[in-house]
């Protein structure tokens, strides 16, 4: 089981430890619901150094890039970021990540920790052709995010770079506490926030300076899903697989039908002409003792139509949450359900994203 470098953090912190995508990590340290509240309200701290980082550069790295993407990192400015999904031939989900625009030709992908030397491999082989170089630079990076509505002030006393000018998806190179970072106004709970790369040595002195704000505290795994699933953010591995198109998973605006060819573009031409057989849909309760899971039934009229990927109970509303892939017909708001697992219960189809933010929309 491998160690983030904040792995002695956590346990001081009392965390909760478990093993996860291969590594030991937090998956709590006083109760997932006190830490999504307080990255709601405040400002919380998550170690992300699990995550895959791998650099493309070259003089073919945006147009190689392009072929296996849904998206087309060339339309890029320099520091801006975009979230795609990796294709197959298939349409299917390879992974769903982010892609940096660091340089003319020099591109960071930042994968699930799961899938990295899955798309590793995928990378080596499908771009084998391409002008390009890759390095997988997981080992020598840490990452670590800071969520939630105070994000921005409390970062802001670490820099002198006014970080009300970082616009959401863009990133920068800022000096916090003597280090030169990579930071991106990105994040994974629907909150305000950072995201901050670099060396081990350079973020475990930023994390415990960042602990000692009042407005700060940590928060684990478990927070961080069922803060994204309040956005309808999809997990990998749960709602998105290889067999699993962006149209399918509601990612169709993540694919860029402009250019000539990526791989899969037949099998996504087809679905968008013809329509999918199955499409994401958000479910939700009327009580928090109906609380959807994985793998359950979505049933209509006694019919089986589709199945639950990720299902919680909602912190913030208080009832079950699921995001489920459901027969197209089926999608429509409104839509009663019943799910059937071990226990059987009512539900909705409702509008993604079960919490509305406002926030990020107007930056």
């Amino acid at each position: 089981m491998k160690h983030t470098p904040f792995y002695a953090r956590h346990v001081e912190l009392g965390a909760r430890m478990v093993p996860f995508a291969g590594f030991s990590m937090p998956i709590q340290y006083t109760g997932i619901v006190e830490e999504h509240r307080w990255v709601r309200q405040s400002a919380g701290l998550f170690d992300v150094s699990h995550m895959g980082e791998l650099e493309v550069e070259g003089s073919e790295a945006g147009e190689a890039l392009a072929y296996v993407l849904a998206g087309d990192p060339r339309k890029l400015a320099p520091h801006q970021v975009l979230y795609t999904p990796l294709l197959n031939e298939r349409g299917g989900v390879v992974d769903d990540l982010l892609v940096y625009r660091l340089g003319e030709h020099r591109y960071l992908l930042v994968v699930n920790a799961s899938n990295t030397q899955k798309d590793e491999q995928f990378l080596r082989e499908y771009l084998s052709t391409f002008q390009i170089t890759l390095h997988n630079r997981s080992d020598e990076t840490a990452q670590i995010a800071l969520q939630g509505p105070k994000a921005e002030s409390v970062l802001q006393t670490l820099t002198d770079t006014d970080l009300s000018s970082l616009r959401y998806y863009w990133s920068a190179e800022l000096s916090l506490l003597g280090h030169r970072l990579l930071v991106s106004r990105t994040g994974y709970t629907g909150e305000d926030g950072f995201e901050v790369y670099g060396p081990a040595d350079a973020l475990l002195p930023l994390w415990d300076r960042l602990l000692e704000h009042p407005a700060v505290r940590p928060a684990g795994l478990g927070a961080r899903d069922t803060l994204r699933l309040e956005m309808g953010y999809p997990l990998y591995g749960n709602d998105l697989s290889d067999e699993i198109t962006p149209l399918e998973a509601g990612l169709r605006w993540t694919v860029d039908w402009e250019k000539e060819r990526f791989l899969g573009k037949d099998v996504l031409l087809q679905q968008k002409e013809q329509g999918v057989r199955r499409i994401r849909v958000g479910l939700q309760t009327s009580s928090r003792r109906y609380i959807p899971r994985p793998h359950q039934t979505v049933v209509v009229e006694g019919n089986d139509v589709g199945y639950v990927t990720s299902g919680t109970l909602s912190p913030t509303l208080n009832v079950g949450i699921a995001l489920a892939l459901v027969r197209p017909e089926h999608r429509s708001p409104g839509t009663k359900v019943t799910i059937a697992g071990n226990r059987t219960f009512p539900a909705e189809v409702v509008r993604l994203p079960f919490v509305k933010k406002t926030s990020l929309r107007r930056r």
